[in-house]
Parts: structure tokens; sequence; C-alpha cells
């Protein structure tokens, strides 16, 4: 059953339901092992936090920050924040030193709670650059503390601030004086397109959210729940608040790196995940098949032909298949396809949200062909979330991004942009007046600048204003349909389409280096460097004609005439991609520049 307790008394409510029930998993990395955490134990973790929040003298709706990969320790600093009337707002933990001073002075952050070192070494150097920060509380006893340092304590020791919970009558005069308007979190967005935005949510936006999300799609206590996402991402946060809402184990990942490994440990039922972590499933099936014998190949590819018949023609469809259809399924459900999800560790597979950004076609019809049911969606951080998704007992057609969530209207505006009103949808931008009026219409309509359309009541995206391309032609180009068609080329890692102001399409190419070498080796293509063989006139001209047969729908004027193999990665480092590991094409632009202006010196 769903709980519809406000956050700031969830756990507690679902601890008196629960009790020794586990809520929390983690994995120690000492032991090889997963560790399990109890309702009755998180919710009195979670009530130790707001006491010793207090003993810290944090005020009701004052901002305190959590500066860490997934932990535990995280999800019970949020919600004792919450018990206490404290907004928490979550930083990723890739944040660089300017990021994280920028949002400690933007929201005038005293206390920040760190997780690891890395987040400990950059949240102490621009110390002194925080005219308000106090205090860093730090989560794991491994991090070693500067020398200078006077201003930190370990997480124990915080926690022994609320020992013995001395602080119950201002806990409980807090906790009845929780309104439905108050804040809960502000979240920076990541910043493609210009200066990072804290987005404010609030008990009512989640509490809207949350019952919304449960009316369409079937979750249950008995759910296992991979957390894969950081809890800094509104994806990640509002879909774990509404499992713990109804009871479900949390597993957290906490290394994204090891996500393969940690889901052949758990085996979970659920877990949000984003288009590209299918991309790299789709790209290593793949790679299988081409390395597997002839029969073998015969036997996979026919395996996915009959799951494609079976569950995107007929199941998704709302449709029954025919009873030879049934019995092939049946067989391979048994066999490959069981394999196939024994390997990847999703063998108790319920369901997985994904969504973020464009799902190519191609890749939601594969992991639909593996009997997995991939539920998309569509939302932003100023919609706490989702805004649309299948529904899992309507019919759902590939490419769409489902159905619109009651409670949310919906309308199209000049270029067909997404506008919306509703509970979910934040009201402002924390401190930012302007952008705050640029966004929203006299109406109250919330401009997304997203496009899209509805047909047979589910919601379809086709750009995004801000990343349409014009160029010297006048011709428009959307970057994202050609991008999410080359990504599931198996040579082919990250795109970046360079359009604007030019004459035509080129694009930037981070392909798959090792399988890229491979067949540089196979082919008697000889290089000494990495540099050497993403140059080689041979190796581009092979990139190139794959792009030329995933591009035969575009018309002529949307079709890459030249490409640049990188022989790096986009970084984070050097501001090229997002937390969330969107790129930024403004810096690509400058970082590129050189490469890019090549690509049209001869044109």
């Amino acid at each position: 059953m769903l709980n519809t307790s406000p956050l700031s008394v969830l756990i507690h409510e679902q601890a008196k339901v629960y009790g020794d029930k586990t809520a929390l998993s983690y994995r120690d990395y000492d032991t090889a092992t997963w560790k399990e955490i109890s309702w009755r134990t998180f919710s009195d973790t979670v009530a130790q936090v707001s006491h010793a929040l207090i003993a810290l003298g944090v005020a009701e709706q004052e901002n305190i920050a959590v500066f860490t990969q997934n932990k535990p320790e995280g999800m019970c600093t949020d919600f004792g924040a919450y018990g206490i009337r404290a907004v928490s707002i979550p930083f990723y933990a890739t944040s660089s030193e300017a990021q994280v001073q920028y949002m400690i002075n933007d929201a005038g952050v005293r206390f920040v709670f760190v997780g690891e070192q890395y987040q400990y070494d950059t949240a102490f150097r621009v110390f002194k650059l925080c005219p308000t920060l106090q205090r860093l509380i730090i989560f794991d006893r491994k991090v070693e503390r500067n020398p200078q340092d006077q201003v930190s304590m370990y997480w124990d020791e915080f926690l022994a601030l609320g020992e013995g919970l001395p602080h119950a009558g201002e806990v409980a005069r807090r906790v009845a004086a929780v309104e439905p308007g108050d804040l809960v979190n502000i979240l920076y967005t990541s910043g493609t397109t210009g200066a990072s935005k804290g987005v404010m949510l609030t008990h009512r936006m989640y509490a809207a959210a949350i019952p919304a999300n449960d009316k369409v799609m079937d979750l249950s206590e008995n759910d296992v729940i991979m957390c894969f996402l950081p809890f800094t991402h509104v994806f990640e946060r509002a879909w774990s608040y509404w499992c713990l809402s109804r009871g479900c184990q949390l597993a957290i990942n906490l290394r994204p790196q090891d996500i393969q490994m940690t889901l052949r440990e758990v085996h979970p039922t659920c877990m949000a995940a984003v288009p590209r972590f299918w991309e790299k499933v789709y790209a290593g099936v793949q790679e299988k098949i081409a390395s597997s014998s002839a029969l073998q190949q015969k036997l996979m590819l026919d395996a996915l032909a009959v799951g494609k018949r079976y569950n995107v023609d007929y199941k998704l469809r709302g449709l029954e298949p025919p009873l030879q259809l049934r019995l092939r399924y049946k067989f391979y459900e048994m066999t490959i396809i069981a394999l196939l999800k024994k390997t990847l560790g999703l063998e108790n597979a319920n369901f997985f949200p994904t969504a973020g950004s464009f799902i190519p076609p191609a890749i939601e019809e594969f992991v639909h062909s593996c009997g997995i049911k991939m539920t998309a969606g569509y939302g932003m951080t100023e919609t706490t979330a989702t805004v649309s998704c299948d529904w899992h007992h309507a019919p759902v057609s590939i490419g769409s991004v489902g159905r619109v969530l009651d409670g949310i209207e919906i309308k199209f505006g000049e270029q067909n942009e997404i506008l919306l009103r509703g509970d979910t949808i934040t009201k402002q931008y924390y401190r930012k007046p302007e952008i705050t009026a640029q966004a929203y219409d006299e109406d109250g309509w919330f401009h997304t600048g997203d496009c899209g359309y509805i047909k047979d009541g589910e919601l379809y995206l086709t750009d995004r204003i801000k990343d349409l391309f014009k160029t010297s032609n006048g011709k428009y180009i959307s970057p994202q349909a050609l991008e999410s068609k080359f990504v599931v080329d198996r040579y082919i890692d990250e795109v970046a389409i360079i359009a604007d102001e030019r004459k035509f399409v080129s694009a930037l190419v981070i392909p798959d280096y090792n399988l890229l070498e491979q067949w540089a080796k196979e082919n008697g293509v000889g290089f000494e460097s990495r540099e050497q063989l993403c140059a080689n006139p041979i190796i581009n001209q092979m990139v190139q004609s794959r792009i030329e047969t995933l591009q035969q729908e575009f018309a002529h004027y949307e079709q890459v005439k030249r490409i640049t193999l990188l022989p790096e990665p986009f970084s984070m480092q050097r501001g090229e991609l997002t937390n969330t590991l969107k790129i930024k094409r403004p810096v690509i632009a400058k970082n590129y520049q050189a490469q890019i202006d090549a690509m049209y010196a001869e044109s």
C-alpha cells in the first residue's frame, strides 16, 4: 500500500509498518558483501540526524548541502533535515570547486555533508571562499583531513550530538509546523545552455508526484530497487521517494562504474536508468552476437526477432499474440532470453523507468525484445521528474514518452513547445526572478523548451528549441535526432553534431576505441597511437560509411557530410559534459574549434 505521509515523517511511519524488514542495503567494499539496514534502524538514524542538526543550530527552512555519491548516510541526512523543516541541497559527487563554491554561496549554506576524499578535498579548498560556510561533516572515516582543518567532524561525531534524542519537543513542534508549500530541496540544474539554476521543490510537489506515478505503474513492497543514478538527479530522487513510500528495498550503488557487477550481485526488480545505460547493454549484446558462431548467431537473432514480435508488435499494443508465437517465445524466454537476463543480473526484472534524454527507438525496441519492460518517460527537474510515462495498463508505442500524468495540464505553444501547469511544476528558481519570469507566461504556463505533439493519447518529443541548429542555408537541424540514431552503431560511443551557421552538417565522433583498434588490426591498418588511428583515412571512411547507412531516412540537408574522430572522449573536467553526462554544445564548439573549422576549410 502507498504511504502518503509527508517526507518529514515518511521513514518513521514506514518503520511502524515494516520494522525489521530491509529498507536499505549497500555494498561494503572492504568485505565485498552487501549490508542491510532495517526500516527500524533507518528511522532511528533519521531521528538522530534531526536532533543533531538542531544541536548544530540548523533553523527551519535553512539550507544544508549534501555533497556525496550515493550512500545511506546521504539518505539519512536528507530525511533528518526534512524532519526539522530544513532544506537539503544535493551536490553531484563529481562537482568541481567552482560549482561547489557557486552553490554554497548562492544558497547561503552553513553546513556541508561530504562523502569521500574527493568531496572533502573539494569542499575544504573552497571553504575560505564561502563566507557562510561553518562546518563540514564527513561520512567516511577513511577520509584524511587536512592538517589545517579545524572545521570538520566525522559522521559518528555528528550523530553523537543527537544521541538520546535530546530535542524531542523542538522536533515535534517543527514536524507539526510543516506546510505543503515548505521548501524540501533546491536542485541545481546541470546547465547545458548556461549558468546553473536552483530549482525549488516543495512538499506539495512531491505529494502530487508520488501518487500520480503510483496510479499508472506497478510497484510493490516486494520490489528490490537498484539505485544507480545519483540521488542528486531529480529522476533518481523522486523515484526513490516513491519506492520508499511503497515499502520497497533500496539497494544503493556507490560506484556507477561497478553497476554491471552490482546488478549481478543484487538481482533487482527495478532500476531507474538513462538511455546511455541501455545503449551500453545493446552494444555489449551486439558484440556478443558478432563474436559467436554462425549457429549461435542465428539462434540469438531469431530469439530477438521473436521477442520483438511477441512484446513489441503484440503485448505493448495490448494485443494477444497467436498461439504459435506464444510457444516460440516461451521457448526462447526459458533459454536464450533467460540466459541474457541472468548475465545482466535482471532475471527478476519487473520494470525499468528510463528517461533523461532521447531514447533511440532501436534501443527501446531491443530492450522490450529481450523481455525487459522499459518504461519510457519524460520529465525535468522543474517538474519533479515525471511529466509523462508509459502507463502499464495502456497501449505503448515505441518512440513515444508515454501518457501525461493525471494532475498535469499540457498544451503546445509556438514551434509546438510543450507548456505545463500543475502541482508538480516548480513555481520559481531560487533567487532568480528574471529567469523565473522568462520561464512562465502570464497565465502560469511553464515553458519547457521542448517541442512535441500528442498522438492517440501518447506524447512524442521532436526537438529541443535551444538545441535546434540553423544552417547558413536557412535549414533547421535537430542534432538529438541524428545523435540518437548514430549511437546504436557498435563502433560509435558518442557524437556531437555540428551545424549551426554552417553550410552543411558535420560531426565530432567518439568511437569505441577497443572495437576500432580491433577492426584496424583485422584489416591491416597500422597505427602507433590512438591519435594516429583516429586520423587514418581508411578508418574515417569506414565510420563515415556506417553513418551513411544509418542516416538514409533523413533529408539530404540533414545528413552528416564530414566527420572527425576524436582520440579522447568528451570530459567533465574540461566542462564538455554536465554532471548527468549530457554534452555542453557551446563548450564543445569552443574546445574543438580547430577540428570543426578544418571540416569546413575546403567547402
